[in-house]
This record gives structure tokens, sequence and C-alpha cells, in this order.
């Protein structure tokens, strides 16, 4: 992560106020590495347990490791759809004067757990299709491949379509990292859970 961070930082210094709306080879690059990066998180967070460290709670309304990777792969499933959806759209580049966050401010924001925030109902990890955490990683997995194929291939024109979130406004290229912040999120969320003292040895 810190990697990542670094050479964002240095590519922000003197690309963000840039004029041209579609994403040069150095983003597209960040935006891939990132979301590599992330997946491989979260599979190294969530491997390798047994059963009861799987659904092992720190707390009652606390989530288990696998209630995690079900709000992670159903979030990834929802974000993307909302940005092809907009994508659908034309390109509307008067609101971008509506966002206020760096590219890099997307990543520190979601990725930042000491704002708790509390889920929608369909994105409980409850209300999700999946029945495992094989099932909900097969699905996240699935998504987090198809999205690095769109960003390494897409001449779509990411940062003129600009989506309104609950939480800020943000361009299509944005809401990409912002997915890979979503996970990079939870998977802390994963690692808290396993450094819970009574967390199960095995």
């Amino acid at each position: 992560m810190k990697k990542i961070a670094f050479v964002l930082s240095a590519f922000l210094l003197f690309s963000f106020s840039s004029a041209d709306p579609t994403i040069s080879k150095e983003e597209r690059k960040i935006a891939t590495d990132f979301l590599k990066e992330t997946k491989k998180g979260v599979w190294d967070a969530t491997q390798g347990l047994s059963e009861a460290q799987l659904k092992f709670k720190p707390a009652p309304d606390r989530w288990s490791v696998e209630d995690c990777l079900k709000h992670i792969a159903m979030t990834e499933q929802m974000l993307w759809g909302m940005v092809e959806a907009g994508l659908k759209q034309p390109a509307a580049p008067e609101k971008r004067a509506d966002i206020k966050v760096t590219d890099e401010d997307v990543i520190k924001k979601i990725e930042d757990r000491s704002t708790k925030v509390k889920t929608f109902a369909p994105l409980e990890p409850v209300n999700t299709p999946y029945k495992t955490l094989a099932e909900a990683w097969e699905s996240f997995s699935a998504s987090r491949d198809k999205l690095i194929e769109y960003v390494n291939t897409t001449n779509d024109d990411l940062r003129n379509h600009v989506a309104q979130l609950p939480v800020g406004v943000f361009d299509s290229y944005q809401m990409i990292l912002f997915i890979g912040a979503h996970s990079n999120r939870h998977m802390q969320q994963i690692n808290e859970v396993k450094a819970d003292p009574n967390f199960p040895k095995n």
C-alpha cells in the first residue's frame, strides 16, 4: 500500500489539474495496480482459516471474517453497476465543479476506519446471496478481474461522467479507486477481527 500511495501522490502533484478528461497511461497503471494489490490483500486476509475462525464475531453486533467478505463482494457489484449505468449517460463535464476531492483523497477517505458508516440493508452480509466464504470470494474475484480488464482497455471518458453518492461527488475514475479502497477498508476490518484476543486459535 505504501508504494501505491507514493506513486499516486507523486503523480497527482502534476496531473490532477489537467484539463484532459480521459485517463492517461499513468492513471491506468495506478488504478490497475491498486485494484490488483487490494484484491490480493483480501485474499491474504481470508484464506487458510477454519470454519470457527471464519464465523467468529468479536461481539454480537460485529461482523465475522466471512461477513466482511460477503459485504465486499456484494458492494463490488453494486458500485460497479452504478458506474456502468452512469457511463451510458451523456458526459457532463459541467458537473466536475461539484467534485471536491482529489484521487488521493478518495482512497484516504474510504480506507479510513476511524469514521464508521452503517451500510445499506441490501449490502448487509445476511442479505447477500452468498452462503459461504468460497461463494463470496468467487463473486468478488470475478468482479474484480472484470474491472481490471476494463481499466486496461477502456476508452470511456471516465473524468466527465460524475456520480453523486451520499459520501460525496466523484468522477468515474475516482469511483474505480473508491471500489479498490472499499475492499481495502474491509480487509482492515478482517484483520481487526483476527487480532481480537478471543479469535479462535484454529
